[in-house]
């Protein structure tokens, strides 16, 4: 699932192509994508509207027009491309939003499993809907201390923890298995009880890793690729995610791997992570 890096690197690759361009037509595939809207809401107040800015919040990339925010949330295997040609069959097949913009480029929410979410908010909407959601990792006031407290408190697994969106967002899978295995954290151990100085070193971690993650345009594994269909390139960096069996890259250990945390894989080290 993209996380954090991956969409903002979608921001960022599409800021510079599509902020400025007017939608002059639109189309959608299927509308079991869409939340708050109908698919005939939705199109008809597309067309006509310019594109102000692109921005991220949590795992949801924000094309912000003249008068709405079409707010894009991936989900597994979604993408946000801008293409400068038409496209093929196989492009056109998994295209669930196509918009044509003035300058006939193509703006596409792609999603071959159709579970990402496509919303279409005011201001007012998507402040109530952001309100829901937990802070950014990556601000600057987003402290240590503050790491701290809102996750001690927790009798859940510290990994569950660092996933859920309210305690704070962007993190998932991927980057909350990486960053446990950087603090030395055993994944299943209960937030409650691990130790302050630890819950302050993995905020470290966790911005060190997702700023990494960015720089490196995200990690592709399967589906993602940023707004230009490059894919990202942290794979290369990983320490400990995807490869159960293999030996640790620190003490030489063999990986381990367990599902009884999120029931979804956690690969570990037994020996660096006790």
């Amino acid at each position: 699932m993209p996380e954090l890096p991956e969409v903002e690197s979608i921001v960022r690759s599409l800021r510079p192509l599509i902020v400025g361009r007017r939608i002059e037509a639109a189309r959608l595939s299927h509308d079991n994508v869409l939340d708050g809207v109908t698919k005939r809401q939705l199109l008809k107040q597309l067309l006509g509207r310019e594109i102000r800015d692109v921005t991220r919040r949590a795992k949801h990339a924000l094309v912000h027009t003249d008068t709405k925010t079409l707010a894009v949330q991936p989900g597994m295997s979604g993408a946000l491309l801008v293409y400068d040609r038409p496209l093929t069959a196989d492009e056109m097949k998994y295209a669930v939003l196509h918009c044509t913009l003035d300058d006939g480029s193509l703006l596409v929410y792609r999603d071959v499993r159709r579970i990402g979410t496509l919303r279409w908010v005011d201001a007012k909407a998507w402040a109530k809907y952001s309100s829901r959601l937990g802070p950014e990792p990556l601000d600057p006031e987003f402290t240590a201390e503050i790491f701290e407290k809102r996750l001690r408190t927790s009798q859940a697994a510290i990994k569950k923890v660092l996933m859920d969106q309210k305690a704070v967002v962007g993190v998932g899978n991927i980057y909350a298995t990486e960053a446990l295995f950087a603090a030395g954290i055993d994944p299943s151990k209960p937030a409650h009880r691990v130790p302050p100085e630890l819950l302050q070193a993995l905020h470290a971690h966790v911005q060190r890793i997702l700023s990494a993650a960015i720089a490196s345009e995200g990690t592709s594994f399967r589906d993602y690729v940023n707004g230009t269909g490059k894919p990202g390139s942290f794979q290369l960096e990983l320490y400990v995610y995807g490869r159960e069996g293999e030996p640790c890259r620190v003490c030489g250990t063999r990986l381990a791997s367990t599902q009884e945390i999120d029931a979804r894989g956690t690969v570990f080290c037994w020996r660096c992570q006790r």
